[in-house]
Parts: C-alpha cells; sequence; structure tokens
C-alpha cells in the first residue's frame, strides 16, 4: 500500500513522446504568434466559457424559469449531459492518474475538485466536445450558429494545450470521450414531454401544472 504505480515502459515512451509533441507544438505557434503571455486573456476567457461549474449553475438555474417547451428539453438535456461528463471524466482521470504538463500554473486555474490535477483527459475538451455535438446536432442550430459554436468548440480544445493546462493527447482523448457520450445523449435525450416531467418531479403540483400550460 503507498507504493508507487509502476508504469510499462511502452506507455512511458508514448507519454514522453507526447511531452515532446506538445512542446514543440507550443513553441510552433509562439514563433508565429508571439509570446501565449500575450494572449493569456483571450485563452483564460475560453477556460471559463467551459468549465462544469458555471454551466451547471445557470443550467441548473434557467430550467426553472424558461417558458419555452423545447428550450426546456434542451436545458434539461445538456444538464444531464454535463452530469454524464463528470462521471465519466472523474473516473478516467482517477484511473489514468497523469498529472498536468511542468508548465501548468495551479493557482490561476477555476476552482477544481481534487480529482482535477490529474490531465488525462482533458475534461475542457469532453465538455466543450459533448456540448458541441447537442447543440449543432441534437438541437440543430441554425447553420451560422453552428459555425461559431463548433469554432468555439476547436478553440476551447486547442486553448487547454496552450495554455500548459494538458499535453496533445489528453486533449485528443478528451475529443473521444466527448464524442463518445454525444452518442449516448443521442441514446438518452428526452422527448419535451419527459423533461416537462423530469422538472415537474422538483416542482409541486400547481407549479408544474402553471408552468407547462402550452
Amino acid at each position: 500500500m503507498g507504493q508507487k504505480r509502476e508504469v510499462p515502459k511502452p506507455l512511458q515512451q508514448l507519454l514522453a513522446w507526447d511531452v515532446e509533441v506538445t512542446n514543440a507544438f507550443v513553441k510552433f505557434v509562439e514563433t508565429k504568434c508571439g509570446p501565449m503571455t500575450n494572449y493569456k486573456g483571450y485563452l483564460k476567457g475560453l477556460e471559463y466559457s467551459c468549465h462544469g461549474i458555471p454551466w451547471f449553475l445557470f443550467t441548473g438555474a434557467f430550467i426553472f424559469y424558461v417558458a419555452s417547451p423545447s428550450l426546456l428539453q434542451l436545458l434539461v438535456n445538456i444538464f444531464i449531459a454535463l452530469v454524464l461528463d463528470v462521471v465519466v471524466v472523474a473516473v478516467v482521470k482517477a484511473v489514468s492518474r497523469r498529472r498536468r504538463p511542468q508548465g501548468n500554473n495551479t493557482k490561476d486555474m477555476f476552482p477544481t475538485i481534487s480529482v482535477d490535477k490529474f490531465s488525462f483527459p482533458s475534461g475542457h475538451a469532453t465538455r466543450a466536445v459533448l456540448l458541441t455535438s447537442i447543440l449543432c446536432l441534437q438541437y440543430n442550430l441554425w447553420l451560422p450558429m453552428s459555425v461559431l459554436v463548433s469554432a468555439w468548440g476547436g478553440a476551447v480544445c486547442v486553448s487547454r494545450v496552450l495554455l500548459r493546462r494538458h499535453h496533445l493527447l489528453d486533449v485528443l482523448g478528451g475529443v473521444a470521450f466527448g464524442v463518445l457520450e454525444a452518442r449516448v445523449m443521442s441514446w438518452l435525450w428526452l422527448s419535451q414531454h419527459a423533461a416537462q416531467y423530469v422538472v415537474g418531479c422538483f416542482l409541486d403540483e400547481t407549479q408544474a401544472g402553471a408552468s407547462y400550460d402550452v
């Protein structure tokens, strides 16, 4: 008990390669665009925009105030997707236990849970891909909005490497898990009636009837 876990040599080589490629990618971007410190405000904005805590808080709050059945359906399904994402990422991180890159500054990170000290997979990447898939595919957004949301999701993923929060394989793994989560959500997707019923379970009968008369 308490012994350090032995990592198989092939995996050690893969992780070492990942560190080298990640460093090379960041240096390449800095050569073309300048030091990332010049863009830290933008990168941090992307980080905050996809953090789980604000998404949980705002989604949970708006669920009880929207009048549109279709919007209610979207919010309820997004909330379920966020719960699924947290569970998947927490379990995989607890198993993988990969440390974050050496250049990561933990002091300027948004509040995190203990398992978030681990790096694989990138929770921001899983969440960005999951939300992008839900909004663009499952909810069938207007095409220009779909382009903007997809660009946001891609920018969030790239920012995780440029901020030194994750290695490239952490982000690619996050993308893969995000795609799988989106697939699962397509099977679990609640109808408008089911979403109204779920919300109604948290309200008294009078409120539920008043909220969902159409």
